[in-house]
């Protein structure tokens, strides 16, 4: 129950953040009239703005707070790198060489074979 509450407010977020110019527009739609009634453009009615001078500037003002968020989310100082994130372990490699004697006589050795061999042509 933890886990779907959980996930339904961030979902619900991530809508919100993402869909905000289209619940600005959704609201003047919804609200044409109380829009006219805040219009700067009432003396001019051959225009036919109803409001939609209004519903501009709640976008750009929208716009300028994503700026702002932009801007303040991305600052020059932090340096991300997978370096940052995991612990580099310096380890030192020792390595041994082992020889083996081996004693060859010059004589082949006398040994079973068998693997398969196919006939000659």
């Amino acid at each position: 129950m933890f886990k779907q509450l959980t996930a339904f407010i961030i979902l619900v977020a991530f809508m919100a953040q993402t869909f905000n110019r289209a619940a600005v527009v959704a609201n003047y739609y919804t609200n044409t009239a109380a829009y006219a009634k805040n219009c700067v453009n009432k003396a001019k009615p051959q225009m036919h703005c109803n409001g939609k001078c209004q519903m501009m500037k709640k976008l750009k003002e929208e716009e300028k707070k994503e700026q702002q968020n932009n801007e303040r989310k991305s600052s020059p100082d932090e340096v991300l790198s997978s370096k940052s994130f995991f612990a580099t372990i310096h380890t030192s490699k020792q390595t041994t060489v082992t020889e083996f004697f081996s004693h060859n006589s010059g004589t082949p050795i006398d040994r079973a074979t068998p693997f398969f061999h196919p006939p000659g042509a």
